[in-house]
């Protein structure tokens, strides 16, 4: 833990002493929450600042990326499984789940993987991905090692539902948990907010800061001492998905290709999903809103959307690359939020228009900083069942009805 003397030297050099301002009235453990604060906050965020007011923000030249189709992969499952199960087998494969959000959205205030997605009997979201990744096991005749990502706010609910619930049947020596870096918030004048006198306005620093948490957390070295090649990294809310599926690993290793992203082909040009496509003649995924009128209505020579593969947050990455990638620095984007802060007067504010900036990373940004990129497609039905609001469209209601023509009982 530092002390004192370094925290302020810290926080000197980028300009941010007031942190310290009311540290002499604190109690000894408000300090040491604080130190430990100061600590773990990843500071040179705050270089993207002046980053930011001179950066051009345009996008490169897009062109539609084709897919190993629905029809390619039945008419290959038999080598892509085979090659798949190969790598499980020789430890080849691992699967990172980012699991830091609350359920808010669905009305429940623990981590949204807790969340009891069965009717008439209890089944929880993090034990249908656990439950998916069990028939991968079956069927390899080996664990594939689950690096579970969580955030400082839900990661003792985690870990404790974990051991209450038994794993739900998964080898505990094979799951691994790991924090989430933090990012510090700032106001318009990039400085620092405080939530309260010993406590910094910090967040999760966004789904792209996956790999540097798990590097900070001292599980890369395991990962390669254990012969590990591909990551295999996908959300928490879609409850049918297949992990560390052989399939998706065997094409990717058969490709030849760098990484893969699963997609599922578009409900309708203007369905709000990210697309994979390529930007300057490199991977990317453009999100629905950058996305002009002419490319989201484009068709190709077959009549069908040019831009027509919507990511799902399930990809493939190369242990060898990703480290690359992160030497290199993930771009770092600055967004606009309400942020609530401590005023002068040593009060809690919550504003009602943006406030302030925070620091995010993004996945997508390591999709194009990959030389090349398998975009495989999956059924819809079969395997996209995201759980993002309480009704309607990808909500809890939808999930039941696919789990349920899936049949899985619930």
């Amino acid at each position: 833990m530092i002390n004192r003397d370094q925290a302020a030297r810290i926080l000197k050099d980028y300009g941010q002493e007031h942190i310290l301002k009311y540290f002499d009235e604190l109690s000894e453990n408000e300090k040491q929450e604080l130190l430990s604060q100061i600590e773990i906050i990843d500071f040179s965020v705050l270089d993207n600042l002046d980053a930011e007011k001179n950066s051009n923000t345009v996008r490169g030249k897009f062109e539609p990326l084709g897919a190993v189709t629905i029809e390619d992969i039945a008419s290959n499952s038999d080598e892509y499984i085979s090659a798949g199960v190969e790598a499980i087998k020789n430890g080849k494969a691992a699967a990172v789940l980012l699991a830091g959000g609350q359920g808010t959205r669905l009305g429940f205030d623990k981590p949204k993987g807790m969340f009891n997605i069965g009717v008439e009997k209890e089944l929880y979201i993090f034990q249908c991905l656990i439950n998916n990744l069990m028939d991968v096991v079956k069927l390899a005749g080996a664990w594939v090692p689950l690096y579970i990502m969580t955030s400082e706010k839900n990661h003792k609910d985690t870990t404790d539902f974990f051991k209450e619930k038994n794993y739900f049947g998964y080898a505990p020596k094979y799951v691994h948990f790991f924090i989430q870096d933090m990012a510090p918030s700032v106001d318009f004048n990039g400085k620092i907010l405080m939530e309260s006198k010993s406590k910094i306005s910090i967040s999760p620093n966004g789904n792209g800061g996956w790999f540097s948490s798990l590097v900070r957390a001292g599980l890369l070295d395991e990962i390669k001492a254990n012969g590990v090649e591909w990551i295999n990294v996908f959300a928490v809310d879609n409850v049918l998905q297949r992990i560390a599926d052989p399939g998706f690993i065997g094409a990717v290793i058969k490709s030849g290709l760098q990484s893969g992203g699963k997609v599922v082909s578009k409900a309708s040009p203007d369905e709000k999903v990210g697309v994979l496509c390529l930007e300057d003649g490199m991977p990317s995924i453009v999100e629905y809103y950058e996305m002009t009128e002419e490319m989201r209505t484009l068709l190709n020579e077959k009549g069908e959307l040019a831009y027509k593969y919507g990511v799902i947050l399930n990809y493939l990455f190369n242990v060898k690359k990703l480290e690359e990638i992160c030497d290199r620095k993930m771009p770092v984007h600055v967004v606009d939020k309400k942020i609530p802060y401590m005023n002068e007067n040593g009060e809690l504010v919550k504003p009602t228009e943006p406030n302030g900036h925070k620091f995010e990373t993004l996945v997508l940004d390591m999709v194009h900083m990959q030389d090349s990129c398998l975009a495989y497609e999956v059924v819809r039905e079969k395997e996209f069942a995201p759980v993002k609001n309480a009704t309607g469209v990808d909500s809890v209601e939808s999930a039941r009805e696919l789990l349920e023509a899936n049949g899985i009982k619930i």
